[in-house]
């Protein structure tokens, strides 16, 4: 089960925390990507789900003023998402993170001090991205927040 807040341990990095709160899809940094500049990761990646078959709608997303308006958005129309979304949407996001991490110093720095840990979205909610309400989620947003930074380590691009 997740703890209630945030916090590193000797091998892990749970994130939300102000030190490593640009891993959060909330956060706000922007992520230039696909032609457009989005407010937060969030908003690129519900935009990518129905740019394709609901322009209108992800134009509303890509313009929403906060991450959780363009999660209710997304949310209340999940019928109309692009159904070749779903097979695609971990490649989407790490699109999107590699995007943030090479625009974003502070997503630089927020890899570096997380040193070799396990990086974990320590999301009650969420067990496809985080690791759910009994701490046995797939961390599908850790994982690529870990390949980023043996990618950007390993090609000394910090």
């Amino acid at each position: 089960m997740t703890k209630e807040g945030n916090y590193t341990t000797e091998s892990q990095v749970y994130f939300y925390s102000p030190q490593f709160y640009v891993f959060d899809n909330f956060s706000a940094y922007s992520v230039k990507i696909w032609g457009h500049v989005f407010p937060t990761s969030e908003h690129a990646y519900q935009w990518k789900k129905y740019i394709n078959v609901k322009p209108d709608l992800a134009e509303k997303i890509r313009t929403a003023n906060s991450p959780s308006a363009v999660k209710k958005i997304s949310d209340a129309n999940k019928e109309h998402a692009d159904p070749d979304f779903y097979s695609k949407k971990v490649s989407f996001m790490e699109e999107i993170i590699r995007m943030k991490v090479t625009q974003h110093e502070k997503a630089q720095k927020a890899l570096q001090e997380s040193e070799d840990k396990e990086i974990i979205e320590n999301s009650p909610v969420d067990s496809f991205w985080g690791i759910g309400p009994d701490g046995d989620g797939e961390n599908h947003l850790g994982k690529i927040w870990m390949r980023m930074r043996n990618e950007f380590s390993t090609h000394k691009k910090f």
